[in-house]
């Protein structure tokens, strides 16, 4: 018999609990004595257990019958959705605000107006404060009930006041869902595809950001407003790989939320996706010294004691911290000690979060973890991690980083000896390029040398090297071509076989003559 595995609700809730939710949960559940031994109790005690969903399993140990299996799990689910809403509240700020909404509907029913009113004016204060304007909205809307119903004579020109400041908070509401919209779609756009590949994608992405970015005077807006702007304009320049004005959106994010540090505790992930792609957008544009300093302070930043994270966010500074902590073994060509200092780390890290991470966010932290182990020269590692990308079925995500773990995957195989099915491999990347719609000519270039390694002696193969490298070259800044250079470092791979040496000593050289370069220009200025 093979075991029910299928995703279940309730299963994946339980399992995410920690052990002092769960024990909260069991105080909250037994605060009626009626309660105790209760069957949803014996339920989640049997799914608790179990380490994957298994219904028949269940049906076993839980004392249910599999026709009020459904009815209990909804009522378990629900109990459990309750405690953690008590447990969090006074950690929340929106789940504060709609409680005290709950409050004032609840005094207004009993025909306590005036007790109703000044519940919910202090909601209403605590929402201003944190710029949240739906809330407040809702809280206006309330209050137009209650004045339409009950003249509380409360202000002279009440009706009037109401009606204009839900005008006003229905205009900010409306500007700031277009902005998170247009932010949104750019970002579906990312997801999909990568960075623009040609002039037609470039001009169909220009014409839509052009017609969806609403008309606004930016010292009227609101702190959101703000915020799904920058977000918009960072997801639309990092697409084109305008990487200095991506880097300037970025960092207006970044300084939104140091100009109202309050906002961070009601918009921690939008504060932790800010620092990743101002972060990301440096580690594009090379500034190492920035970037080891922007770095620094978002790790001092989270381990704040006064950093509340939630299992989302926890989840996102995993993922952004570890990211751009590989991207500073690259950045410095050390390959060999990133792999040594922070792949154990994060697959130690990762295991309890796995089931939680989407697919996108593995997909990129499986071909970095690839990349590490590329430049550090152990191939057949580097294999298995993008495999892992390449194996993804899920089609219309992250194409782009698929093709170049195809790319990649062949390179490595012809570094470690392994090219006895070697054409056959070309064949089918040249199949899956061609699908993707991503077969451009640097990809062309490469797959075409690939191909020919085989028909090549090995006293030409420096001067096949140095050739293909010239052609490359030629590609390094062109607007739609360049974007290849950044999945793979593509030259730096071509002159370590040039030269006959480790690839990550070609790129700690290029670093190294980079920071020299560096402080002279900044010596010179100083002058």
């Amino acid at each position: 018999m093979i075991p029910n595995s299928k995703k279940d609700f309730l299963f994946d809730l339980i399992n995410s609990l920690s052990p002092s939710e769960k024990r909260n949960f069991k105080l909250f559940a037994k605060r009626l004595a009626a309660n105790e031994g209760a069957k949803f109790l014996l339920l989640f005690d049997a799914l608790d257990k179990m380490s994957a969903y298994n219904e028949q399993q269940l049906l076993e140990k839980a004392p249910v019958t599999k026709k009020q299996l459904s009815n209990m799990k909804a009522h378990l689910y629900k109990q459990v959705l309750t405690s953690l809403r008590l447990l969090y509240a006074d950690r929340n700020i929106e789940l504060q605000l709609n409680e005290q909404i709950d409050f004032g509907r609840i005094l207004f029913n009993k025909g306590l107006y005036m007790q109703s009113l000044k519940t919910l004016d202090k909601a209403k204060q605590v929402a201003s404060l944190y710029s949240l304007d739906t809330i407040m909205l809702r809280v206006v809307e309330m209050e137009k009930v209650i004045e339409s119903q009950h003249i509380t004579r409360s202000i002279k020109n009440r009706a009037d006041i109401l009606s204009e400041e839900a005008s006003v908070l229905s205009k900010r509401v409306d500007l700031k869902n277009r902005f998170s919209s247009l932010s949104l779609q750019l970002y579906g756009i990312y997801l999909k595809t990568g960075y623009i590949k040609d002039r037609e994608g470039r001009e169909m992405l220009e014409s839509f950001y052009k017609q969806n970015m609403p008309v606004y005077d930016f010292m009227t807006l609101g702190f959101y407003e703000k915020m799904y702007l920058f977000q918009a304009q960072v997801w639309y320049f990092h697409i084109i790989q305008d990487f200095p004005v991506c880097y300037r959106a970025a960092q207006h994010w970044v300084d939104l939320f140091h100009s109202e540090p309050q906002m961070i505790k009601v918009a921690t992930g939008s504060y932790l996706k800010a620092y990743h792609y101002l972060l990301d957008t440096l580690f594009y544009l090379g500034y190492y010294e920035r970037f080891a300093m922007v770095l620094r302070e978002f790790k001092v930043s989270v381990q704040q004691k006064d950093f509340i994270l939630d299992g989302n966010s926890r989840i996102l500074s995993f993922l952004y911290l570890y990211s751009n902590m590989i991207n500073f073994y690259f950045l410095k060509g050390d390959f060999t000690k990133g792999v040594k200092e922070i792949v154990p780390d994060l697959l130690r890290d990762i295991a309890p979060l796995k089931r939680k991470l989407d697919v996108h966010h593995l997909m990129v932290l499986h071909y970095k973890i690839a990349c590490l182990y590329f430049g550090s020269g152990d191939n057949e590692r580097a294999i298995v991690y993008l495999d892992q990308v390449i194996q993804n079925s899920q089609i219309g995500l992250r194409e782009d980083l698929q093709c170049f773990a195809h790319i990649l995957k062949l390179i490595a195989s012809y570094e470690a000896g392994i090219d006895e099915k070697l054409d056959g491999q070309i064949r089918n990347v040249y199949r899956f390029l061609i699908k993707m719609d991503d077969l451009h000519q640097v990809q062309k270039e490469m797959m075409r040398f690939i191909r020919n390694l085989s028909r090549i002696y090995d006293h030409e193969l420096k001067g096949a090297f140095i050739e293909l490298r010239e052609k490359l070259l030629v590609y390094e800044n062109h607007p739609f071509e360049k974007r290849a250079f950044l999945y793979l470092d593509i030259i730096s791979w071509l002159e370590s076989k040039i030269e006959n040496r480790l690839v990550q000593e070609i790129i700690r050289q290029k670093f190294s003559e980079k920071i020299k370069r560096e402080k002279y220009r900044i010596s010179n200025n100083g002058l």
